[in-house]
């Protein structure tokens, strides 16, 4: 029964946190679009250390702390508005908006769960929370997602070809891992973001003339 267990639930997370999960994270470049115009972004090495910067010292490592402090609050609603306040540009804070949105429609449709219109990373903790899904798991397939999704964007953004991002994906696994242990023990108090050009790129990107990317 407990292996019957786990295998349910972790059945659901890969549900939950697939590309195919409707929150429409594929229109969202998380200002790399911008980086790739400027030629911060331009090959496999690139993505890879852009991804790991963006991981360990901007958005990555916040809504996995914020994730995690929805998953042990009794109220999300509190913690959602600290993680609204956090975004560091509109359009970061319309993309985490509207996919947590999205994410609360499509889980009370499907999981007949209840979850108000909550930014994505404290709609995915709350939603494990309800689920009773490990933290740990939920961490380290939210990281994963996240950086599956940037560079899926930025295979079709150099272009890369899709044996290189998959090789940039791969690489990067092991380092999602290290952050979701990290993660889950840490507080909203160390809480910070240092990933000043992906910063200004998603600012850069509101006023970009040509754009695939709706961030």
């Amino acid at each position: 029964m407990p292996e019957a267990l786990q295998a349910e639930q972790l059945l659901t997370l890969v549900q939950m946190l697939s590309p195919s999960y409707p929150v429409g994270a594929f229109a969202y470049s998380h200002g790399l679009e911008w980086a790739v115009q400027d030629g911060s972004v331009d090959d496999q090495d690139s993505l890879t250390a852009w991804l790991r910067t963006v991981l360990q010292y901007g958005a990555g490592q916040a809504d996995a702390i914020y994730l995690s402090a929805a998953y042990h609050a009794e109220d999300p609603t509190q913690i959602d508005a600290q993680a609204r306040a956090f975004a560091s540009s509109a359009e970061r804070l319309k993309e985490t908006v509207l996919q947590g949105e999205a994410f609360a429609r499509a889980s009370a449709a499907i999981w007949q769960i209840e979850i108000p219109p909550l930014c994505y990373p404290v709609a995915v903790g709350w939603a494990a929370r309800l689920q009773q899904l490990p933290l740990r798991q939920t961490l380290e397939m939210f990281l994963h997602a996240f950086a599956a999704n940037l560079a899926t964007a930025g295979m079709r953004l150099i272009p890369l070809g899709q044996t290189e991002g998959q090789i940039v994906i791969r690489n990067i696994a092991p380092f999602c891992l290290e952050l979701a242990a990290k993660a889950q023990r840490s507080t909203l108090d160390d809480l910070s973001s240092t990933a000043f050009l992906s910063d200004i790129a998603a600012m850069k990107h509101e006023t970009q003339y040509s754009r695939i990317f709706r961030t």
